[in-house]
């Protein structure tokens, strides 16, 4: 129910306890009605009138401001909508960035992958004329050390130079 209905009856009730007498258990005993009473009654209706149409203003404001606060609720509701697309359509540009990324770290690991496949076949004709020549060294060294043996000079000459 409205709560103008709701006042208007509980005003209505409170009326008619206090405008029949009947209705009151309070008093035991019956008090004629005079002119007085009537002209209280008059006044006490037209009070209550004022009060209801004040009552009934400050509803009406009260309205007009709930009204308000309601149509302020709907922007902000817009607003919110609108920053929710905003970050979905952040979520979507990090999907991107997030595959680029890893685009680019596998791009890395390929690249220290050939890195290191291209100094392997880079250095293995060195490393095979090292070996080479290293065989080669210690021919030669074997090949002086049994000349050394049968010649003394060339004997003194690699004891000079730290073979022997």
């Amino acid at each position: 129910m409205n709560r103008k209905v709701i006042l208007k009856i509980i005003i209505l009730v409170i009326l008619l306890i206090f405008a029949f007498p009947t209705f009151n258990f309070c008093f035991a005993e019956e008090v004629p009605f005079t002119l007085e009473d009537r002209d209280r009654l008059i006044k006490l209706e037209t009070k209550v009138e004022e009060g209801f149409k004040a009552v009934n203003q400050r509803m009406d404001t009260l309205e007009k401001r709930i009204d308000d606060l309601d149509k302020r609720i709907d922007a902000l509701d817009k607003r919110i909508d609108g920053l929710d697309k905003r970050i979905d359509g952040l979520d979507k540009r990090m999907d991107g960035l997030q595959g680029l990324m890893y685009v680019i770290i596998s791009g890395i690991f390929i690249l220290i992958g050939f890195v290191i496949w291209d100094r392997r076949t880079a250095l293995a004709p060195a490393i095979r004329k090292n070996k080479e020549l290293e065989e080669r060294e210690e021919k030669i060294e074997r090949a002086l050390k049994e000349i050394a043996k049968k010649d003394p000079t060339v004997a003194e000459v690699l004891r000079d130079a730290g073979l022997l």
